[in-house]
């Protein structure tokens, strides 16, 4: 039997485990966020839409600290189910609700572990991340918030280590040998990322991407956008003005690339969530999906 495409498991070699396609991005869960819709769901949404997502088989949930009440949310909700998702979060941008401050040095990187696994009521966190700010170089070079992570690894709180960042620091981290997986912008608008995903691939790191959407501007909610960029004029001509074709180029976009360990998708309704993957499986053109990618890199 065939496996849905956004349930189909991939091996993060480095990390010895499998996560499906699509993860579960618990952003807009605890904080305020979105296009639309900027607000959180209550607790009663939020529970039910954090086990939606495992009801459905999807088996990776990211969060971070400074998702405001995302950990919280899930330790509240989902700890219980703890033994059925790879559970990653992220450090170094830090909660202060309703805003969010940067410290990267090693004590505030320790705190910010514990903290991390008390809300999310667990022994450990799977993945944790650099939530990099405005100056990732600095980060890097002073090497607190790795040294920070690595005896939190050593002491068992974190089983692995990952970065969320882009571009030449991208590479910079991934041939470093610090890191496990690297968390990445990369969609059909945004294809910079690209040969970083090739050397984690070969490296044997893992690859979660976000904003695989565009940040809504590969949906139907770009049809409403008043300023689209040329690109996206381009690829809304090209499927006619059907938001709906142009989520089901962009997802299968990211499916055809095998280095994709996971795409992390976040939502506050789950019907939202199902309709992606519905448009996931749906059937798509190879010459449309081939003129997209083409657009995409003009």
């Amino acid at each position: 039997m065939n496996v849905a495409k956004a349930f189909e498991k991939r091996t993060i070699a480095s990390m010895k485990e499998e996560v499906t396609f699509i993860g579960f991005g618990a952003l807009s869960i605890g904080r305020d966020w979105g296009i639309a819709d900027k607000g959180r769901p209550d607790e009663k949404e939020a529970g039910k839409v954090l086990n939606s997502v495992l009801d459905l088989g999807i088996n990776l949930v990211d969060t971070a600290s400074a998702y405001h009440r995302s950990e919280e949310r899930i330790g509240k909700f989902i700890s219980s189910r703890r033994k059925q998702y790879i559970l990653a979060s992220k450090c170094g941008e830090h909660n202060d609700e309703p805003g969010t401050y940067y410290d990267f040095s090693y004590k505030a990187i320790r705190e910010s572990i514990d903290r991390s696994l008390a809300l999310l009521k667990t022994d450990t966190i799977d993945l944790m991340q650099i939530h990099f700010g405005p100056d990732p170089e600095k980060v890097i070079a002073e090497g607190e918030t790795v040294r920070a992570m690595k005896e939190a690894q050593k002491e068992g709180k974190i089983r692995y280590l990952g970065a969320s960042i882009d571009g030449s620091l991208a590479k910079k981290c991934i041939l470093s040998g610090d890191f496990d997986v690297m968390q990445m912008e990369y969609h059909l608008l945004n294809q910079e990322n690209e040969e970083n995903i090739k050397l984690c691939n070969e490296q044997g790191l893992g690859v979660f991407i976000r904003t695989g959407l565009g940040r809504g501007l590969l949906t139907s909610r770009a049809l409403q956008a008043e300023l689209k960029p040329a690109k996206l004029k381009k690829m809304l001509e090209l499927v006619n003005n059907d938001g709906d074709v142009l989520t089901s180029l962009a997802l299968n976009f990211l499916h055809e690339n095998k280095g994709i360990s996971s795409v992390l998708i976040g939502t506050k309704n789950i019907k939202h969530l199902e309709k992606n993957i519905e448009l996931l499986e749906k059937q798509f053109d190879p010459n449309l999906l081939k003129k997209a990618i083409e657009i995409g890199k003009e």
